[in-house]
């Protein structure tokens, strides 16, 4: 494996926009009770005009998000370990070393077989727990090519042969 940065499969954009669809509408709902209120009130073509404006909205703000989502996250493979990079405005970089993994999965979603990627998950020793609660996998590669992905779990699981055989 090359020791450079790697980007996403470019299919990571869609599970990115769809994300960004439920945030934007979340986002949305929320910010607009008192907005609805008026447009309602003023009458039916403004309601209208104001549906189409709000679907727009969220159109443009998951676009948004699924782009800058896709471009800042990185993926790395050292001599010691995977290192990834990903965040918008707050970048987080995590750092899983060979010796720690025990085992990659690779899952294909129905999203993933229609656009022709897969997400790797690289189990560890120890969990990582996320900010909204639960556990999850420390190494998780959301969008990589389909034979990306099984050149990953070839190469991590020969790591982790030679580190067992080692003990």
């Amino acid at each position: 494996m090359e020791h450079n940065k790697k980007k996403l499969h470019h299919g990571a954009k869609w599970l990115f926009r769809i994300r960004g669809y439920f945030g934007a509408l979340f986002l949305m709902i929320f910010l607009s009770w008192g907005i609805i209120s008026i447009i309602i009130i003023m009458g039916k073509g403004i309601v209208l005009v104001g549906i189409l404006f709000y679907i727009a909205m969220i159109i443009i703000i998951a676009e948004i998000y699924a782009r800058m989502s896709y471009n800042r996250w990185f993926y790395e493979f050292t001599n010691d370990s995977l290192k990834l990079e990903r965040g918008i405005i707050w970048k987080r970089y995590s750092n899983v070393p060979y010796t720690r993994v025990q085992n990659v999965d690779i899952h294909r979603g129905i999203l993933a077989r229609i656009i022709g990627f897969s997400s790797v998950i690289i189990q560890t020793a120890g969990y990582s727990y996320t900010s909204r609660g639960g556990a999850m996998a420390e190494g998780y590669l959301p969008a990589v090519s389909i034979e990306g992905a099984e050149e990953i779990r070839e190469f991590l699981m020969k790591r982790i042969n030679k580190n067992h055989q080692g003990l």
